[in-house]
């Protein structure tokens, strides 16, 4: 890509899946953009099975300002997509947003402002309403409570993928390459510096969430094993406690025999102990298998995210890459 044209001051990253229908309005949110600041577009298409990248190719056909085009080989997930966009973007700050126009241009704007004069590194948004679904809202909750447990998410902090970064921050993280990227997870691990803003979360203007319960299990599960050791720390505690356990349970029939002799041993309880024991045993397995298995794929070189195609268009020029 031919980078000698000035940076801008801010770039604007938004990852597309199956947007045919609102790629129009999104541009067209862009086009009624009018800062003082110098800034660019990143559209990222996260492999998506319907036309969304021609579409937003016509569409961004003379925008007002430069636009980078990026079609990915297939669905990487929306972080994959995100990180992508970043290491494609040129801007001093940078703001990640929706396709669906839930997250107003004019916000995105303040939020990048607000970075700027702070002097942090990452500008989180925070929403006086949420008008998300009742299922996406709960699977940001669980997502954030586990962020909380796992990876020492500041208390009271939202991890919004609603973000501005400055571009320090984007430079130490873009270089992480494993196949299960969290970007929260990536930021938190790389800055202190961390800021608030609350904005204006508008109702999502068409379609429906592309998150689904299995993406949510995977965003999950990224954060459980990709940032942080805890769950083989937990499953070392949960060993110990078993362990104990079955002494006790030793004990305790030692001290019956002594004291009364043998007796016949319930069958209903021996079962019992031997399912929690078994289970236990496969939880802890499992878990270690976990970490072993991700281990195994980022050795062998599992993609992050491949990309097809990248479109430059600046105002009066275009280039593909």
């Amino acid at each position: 890509m031919n980078c000698a044209s000035p940076s801008p001051e801010f770039s604007f990253i938004v990852p597309l899946y199956q947007t045919r229908a609102g790629t129009q309005a999104l541009l067209a949110a862009f086009r009624s953009l009018s800062i003082e600041e110098s800034w660019e577009l990143v559209l990222v298409d996260d492999g998506s099975m319907d036309d969304t990248f021609d579409q937003a190719k016509r569409h961004s056909l003379d925008f007002p300002a430069p636009v980078i085009l990026v079609e990915l080989a297939r669905n990487f997930g929306e972080h994959a997509a995100v990180l992508e966009g970043c290491r494609h973007a040129r801007g001093r700050f940078l703001v990640t947003l929706d396709d669906d126009l839930q997250n107003p241009v004019e916000e995105a704007v303040r939020l990048l402002r607000h970075l700027r004069e702070s002097g942090a590194e990452v500008a989180y948004s925070r929403y006086a309403k949420k008008r998300h679904s009742l299922f996406r809202n709960l699977g940001s909750r669980v997502v954030n409570l586990a962020a909380a447990a796992l990876i020492d998410k500041p208390s009271g902090l939202y991890l919004s993928s609603f973000r501005a970064l400055h571009r320090d921050l984007v430079e130490r993280i873009t270089s992480y390459r494993g196949p299960y990227p969290y970007i929260d997870g990536l930021i938190l691990g790389a800055t202190q510096r961390i800021t608030t803003l609350e904005v204006r979360h508008e109702a999502r203007c068409q379609g429906t969430s592309g998150y689904t319960l299995k993406k949510l299990l995977r965003l999950a599960l990224s954060v459980l094993f990709d940032f942080s050791i805890r769950p083989l720390r937990i499953a070392s505690v949960l060993g110990l406690l078993l362990c104990a356990a079955g002494l006790l349970t030793l004990a305790a029939v030692l001290v019956e025999t002594l004291l009364y002799g043998t007796r016949q041993v319930g069958w209903g309880s021996l079962m019992a102990m031997l399912a929690i024991f078994s289970g236990a045993h496969l939880l802890i397995l499992g878990i270690i298998g976990e970490y072993v298995g991700r281990i195994f794929l980022i050795v062998s070189g599992k993609p992050q995210s491949l990309v097809r195609m990248c479109l430059e268009k600046r105002q009066g020029a275009s280039g593909t890459v």
